[in-house]
């Protein structure tokens, strides 16, 4: 029987992946976490409803062409099964009017090795999202002996998971900032909480993002769960909102990361690239002012990428700033149009979960610091 999944990092060869899709999609009601994700100055900020027809057709015509360029390029690429969103979801703990979508696998599914992991999402919304992927988990299963199928502990989402009313509407963008940078987040430490888009997976090392979707007893857990890898807490505190690295911190090839100049990684966090001659470069500017109409994610989508061998990647086609510095980084570009998606759960990388990369699990930080994020 075929090994179908492997994957240690973002960057080695891409043969399979999983391409989400917009059907049904939701901007969910405000809950705890929810509500401290959107900018008080978003036009989302107290919306929630079904997405615009149009703007769903949009999205999904984009995502097929993008299916479509992936396969063309040499990637089998699965897609999930979405449910109607619309529906309310119930636990003991707490009932939501509605989910959300099936547009960003990258968030639900963490891929380390021939091991595919749900995540313990801290957004009572996406609660039950890894039920879209359920039919290609159940396939993998079946079709691969190696497969390792499997669910983080599901959080029980209380009240106690969150700090209520965490950002006063009239508290301004500094003060926001210097929470960031205390590491004061709506997320409390009751019970591990993670966004698999908050792993960035370099074979031995994870690094992880503490942020408002993810919390230090998640890196805990993930340290007792794989004994045999190396978990660090990375934290950009130039982001009042930050949620998921990989619009701020990207992995292009071994030795090379780009990084968000708005959200530069602290001095301290920077050592063990250094120590194993890994370069970080700043990320060329957004092409566009802001992100398109209805969307929770920033502008700086322009940087999240989808790398499909250390020498090839995927640019949004109009991030033109984006896809000259690729270009001068020694890396072909494949641009795709992809706007119309962002408001559905972000760029390329966010849209696209891996299944199957060829490489095993190398160590690109042999030389190990004293190293104060190490969980």
């Amino acid at each position: 029987m075929p090994k179908i999944v492997n994957s240690w990092n973002d960057f080695d060869p891409l043969k399979h992946a999983i391409v989400g899709r917009a059907d049904f999609s939701m901007i969910p009601p405000e809950e705890p976490a929810t509500s401290e994700k959107v900018p008080v100055d978003s036009e989302m900020r107290g919306m929630w409803g079904p997405r615009p027809t149009e703007t769903v057709e949009k999205a999904n015509e984009q995502l097929d062409n993008y299916v479509a360029v992936l396969e063309k390029h040499g990637v089998k690429v699965d897609r999930p099964t979405p449910l109607q969103w619309n529906q309310h979801i119930q636990t003991p703990d707490f009932r939501n009017d509605s989910m959300m979508t099936a547009m960003p696998p990258r968030d639900i599914l963490l891929t380390i090795g021939n091991e595919i992991m749900a995540s313990a999402n801290s957004f009572r919304c996406r609660y039950f999202e890894y039920l879209a992927y359920w039919p290609l988990m159940n396939e993998y299963f079946e079709n691969d002996p190696e497969f390792k199928w499997s669910q983080a502990p599901r959080p029980r989402l209380t009240d106690k998971s969150y700090k209520h009313n965490y950002y006063d509407e009239k508290i301004s963008l500094e003060d926001r900032l210097i929470r960031t940078a205390n590491k004061d987040f709506v997320t409390t430490e009751v019970e591990p909480m993670w966004d698999a888009a908050d792993v960035m997976r370099v074979g031995k090392d994870l690094f992880i993002q503490h942020g408002l979707t993810t919390n230090r007893k998640a890196m805990e857990w993930f340290k007792r769960y794989y004994p045999d890898l190396r978990v660090h807490s990375v934290n950009f505190p130039g982001d009042p909102y930050p949620i998921h690295i990989d619009a701020t911190f990207v992995p292009l090839r071994p030795g090379l990361i780009i990084n968000n100049p708005h959200r530069p990684l602290p001095v301290e966090q920077r050592a063990i690239f250094e120590a194993n001659d890994w370069q970080i470069v700043e990320a060329a500017k957004p092409a566009h002012d802001g992100p398109p109409p209805l969307c929770y994610s920033s502008v700086w989508l322009s940087m999240n990428c989808l790398v499909l061998d250390h020498k090839t990647v995927v640019v949004e086609e109009s991030e033109v700033y984006q896809a000259e510095q690729m270009d001068k980084l020694g890396m072909n570009v494949i641009p795709v149009p992809f706007r119309d998606a962002y408001p559905f759960g972000g760029g390329l990388h966010c849209a696209t979960a891996d299944v199957y990369r060829e490489g095993g699990m190398e160590d690109y930080f042999p030389n190990q610091v004293e190293d104060p994020t190490l969980v």
